[in-house]
């Protein structure tokens, strides 16, 4: 069983349990709603309110961090990985919580992270509502002599009167697949990249050469944050059929997942270029296209799914957001996922 089936299983298991819980909310007027397809995001109705509600870490991206000796860009990290998961439902995201495990306090890098956060919800909209900072000693490791931490949170955030969840149901075929570019790593591939970066530089290969930068700076590039894009792109009226954050798994399984609910697929002719830093990897590690493809965004951060009369409007609101978006491809009715790349073409079987 390869890493992410077994990963798809365990979230499976989690869901089923989890499902079984919701019964006992005893208030009638709170009702959770069973993980809807894409499961970015659980549904809850608390009286006139329709709250979304995931959680999220930034993995093990914080050695990255302890490597290069900067933790001031976490927060970015920490805060897409569950402000966008919301948005990929949807959602307006408008608070989070945060739960900081260590091994003992530095406070020095403790303010770097929580500034960092900050920086990152002046951006997203959204308001740090709580945390916990919790000492566990030895069972928090890391690399080097100062602080070790895995850091975790929560967010919410709320449909507003006039929207739904988009949850892929409206995707048709022939709509048009706009990709947003994700320059850096997001929080997503980790272990092969340390893997292989390893093997070449040795235990020090943060320091190794990456272009004009090192390694160690090309993986802890923060991520961006999509959830403004599609708040204004709701905002706007812009009707979304689909939406996907592409993070573990790659596109196959995230853009997959939108596609899932009718059993389409997708055909990209002109995704974003692969960033040098991804492409390199590729190169250093002999990483098939296909592997790449899963373990690594290549360059597509965020997926947008509209009726091709709609792509202009999106592609107009992004750049005037800032945003990095071209119309990249199409739904179609096989299942199956194929992306044309620098690295070839990639043909991808969805389930």
């Amino acid at each position: 069983m390869s890493d992410f089936a077994a990963q798809d299983n365990a979230s499976d298991i989690a869901v089923a349990w989890a499902d079984k819980t919701h019964s006992f909310v005893r208030n009638p007027e709170v009702q959770v709603q069973p993980a809807l397809t894409p499961p970015y995001a659980t549904l809850m109705h608390v009286y006139n309110a329709r709250i979304g509600i995931t959680s999220d870490g930034v993995g093990t991206k914080v050695e990255v961090a302890e490597r290069v000796g900067r933790w001031d860009t976490l927060g970015f990290d920490l805060c897409a990985m569950v402000a966008d998961d919301l948005a990929a439902g949807g959602y307006e995201p408008v608070a989070i919580t945060n739960v900081l495990d260590v091994d003992g306090l530095d406070l020095s890098v403790v303010q770097q992270l929580m500034s960092g956060l900050h920086a990152a919800c002046s951006v997203a909209g959204m308001a740090v509502a709580g945390g916990e900072t919790a000492e566990l000693g030895r069972r928090v490791a890391g690399h080097g002599p100062r602080m070790h931490a895995n850091w975790s949170a929560t967010a919410v955030g709320v449909l507003r009167p006039d929207w739904e969840v988009v949850d892929g149901r409206e995707v048709q075929v022939g709509d048009a697949i706009v990709t947003v570019r994700s320059e850096g790593f997001r929080s997503n591939g980790f272990t092969l990249a340390r893997s292989i970066l390893s093997g070449h530089f040795g235990d020090d290969w943060h320091l190794g050469p990456c272009g004009e930068s090192t390694w160690g700076d090309a993986l802890l590039r923060p991520c961006d944050l999509y959830a403004p894009l599609v708040v204004a792109l709701r905002s706007a009226g812009v009707p979304l059929t689909g939406l996907a954050h592409i993070t573990g798994g790659g596109l196959a399984n995230k853009l997959g997942r939108t596609l899932r609910p009718n059993k389409l697929g997708a055909t990209l002719t002109a995704p974003q270029s692969v960033p040098h830093a991804m492409l390199e990897l590729a190169r250093l590690g002999k990483v098939p296209p296909e592997k790449a493809f899963q373990n690594w965004n290549m360059g597509q951060g965020f997926c947008v799914v509209v009726r091709q009369s709609n792509s202009a409007r999106v592609l107009k609101l992004a750049a005037e957001l800032g945003f990095e978006a071209q119309l990249s491809g199409a739904v179609t009715a096989e299942r199956v996922l194929r992306v044309q790349s620098e690295l070839g073409t990639v043909e991808t079987s969805l389930t």
